[in-house]
């Protein structure tokens, strides 16, 4: 039993020291006034987003950057979304619309969305956005200046995530929760080796002239959880790649119920363990299964050690990603039920091959 403890405390002490060194190195996109001038081509893959696609176009109208222009890609949504777009491009120059053409056989949705709107970008940079995030003033210029400093071919953002609802408050914060908490972010940088590696498809920056070169998104057009897979394939290009948070400059609602949430992480919890299900299972026992062992002991020593070193976890984690410590620490035994939920839903429709997003099979 000594074993599997020190084990288990090993485990728990790594992660908290992974969570505290992005605590420490706060690895957020900071605000920068220097002025640039270059051509940005915002592009906006959108199906079924009559609900969240103004607001994003607004936002955009609202920067203190001025050198953009904005193309739309209706990908064959079956609501008012082209619509909407269409009447709000007619009234601003640097807005405009194009309809998706049909998905090909051997691409998925977004991925082959991004691809036809790079070919009609102009820009030097290429910035890719998800519909349903929205931008503060400030955002595009501070990212501008991260690039040309670290010479970057790559800058994705993990965007502030807005809960609303109690549901989504089982579910959203466990983004960031795996994320700082297994990654030191900074090594995204720092670090070439393409293990470590994390990106957001809700904000991705890049440089045009290596885009095109590399057709990033054709070389992931059938890649579920393209944005980690572009990621890899950059940094094994030999080109500088970061990922950040987005210290309140992009923020984004990502699911509105608890059944949505669900059903979004399960698609894509996966991919951070490659697609390998041993992997995830091992991840699960080691996360779930060690705190419910050393409850099991009996010893409160071991379980109010256990007990401070999760709560403390939770609390830097929520303080770094702009979420509520209080919330989060009180949520965490039904945030890892949520987990553990999700974590079958993507096993079963992985080993079907039954997953399903926005009306399609992925």
């Amino acid at each position: 039993m000594f074993i599997v403890l020190s084990a288990i405390f090993f485990f728990i002490i790594l992660r908290f020291v992974v969570s505290l060194f992005n605590f420490l190195s706060d690895p957020k996109l900071r605000r920068v006034v220097k002025p640039y001038h270059h051509l940005v081509s915002i592009l906006i893959p959108a199906r079924n987003e009559e609900a969240n696609i103004i607001r994003l176009l607004q936002s955009i109208r609202q920067q203190d950057y001025q050198d953009y222009e904005v193309i739309v890609l209706d990908d064959n949504s079956t609501d008012n979304t082209y619509h909407l777009c269409r009447e709000f491009a007619g009234n601003h120059s640097k807005f405009s619309i194009i309809r998706g053409n049909p998905l090909p056989p051997d691409w998925l949705g977004k991925n082959y969305a991004c691809f036809q709107l790079a070919k009609q970008a102009k820009g030097k940079l290429l910035l890719f956005l998800d519909a349903d995030t929205i931008i503060e003033p400030g955002l595009i210029n501070s990212a501008l200046h991260r690039m040309y400093v670290k010479k970057l071919g790559l800058l994705s953002l993990f965007p502030n995530q807005q809960i609303q609802r109690f549901g989504e408050h089982l579910v959203v914060p466990l983004v960031h929760y795996i994320l700082l908490n297994l990654l030191p972010l900074q090594l995204v940088y720092l670090l070439r080796n393409r293990m470590f590696s994390a990106a957001s498809g809700q904000f991705m920056l890049f440089d045009a002239a290596i885009y095109h070169q590399h057709q990033w998104h054709h070389e992931v057009r059938h890649k579920v959880v393209e944005d980690v897979e572009i990621m890899r394939l950059v940094k094994s290009a030999g080109y500088n790649a970061e990922t950040l948070l987005a210290n309140n400059l992009i923020s984004s609602r990502m699911y509105h119920s608890y059944r949505e949430a669900i059903n979004g992480f399960s698609k894509n919890i996966l991919a951070a363990f490659n697609y390998n299900v041993f992997s995830l299972l091992i991840f699960l026992i080691i996360l779930l299964g060690g705190p419910l062992i050393v409850i099991t002991t009996l010893n409160l020593n071991l379980i109010a050690m256990l007990c401070g070193l999760i709560a403390l976890n939770r609390i830097m984690i929520s303080l770094t990603a702009g979420q509520s410590p209080w919330k989060n620490v009180l949520l965490h035994p039904v945030q890892m039920l949520s987990l553990m939920v999700i974590a079958f839903l993507a096993i079963q429709r992985y080993l079907t091959r039954t997953t399903v997003w926005k009306g399609r099979k992925v």
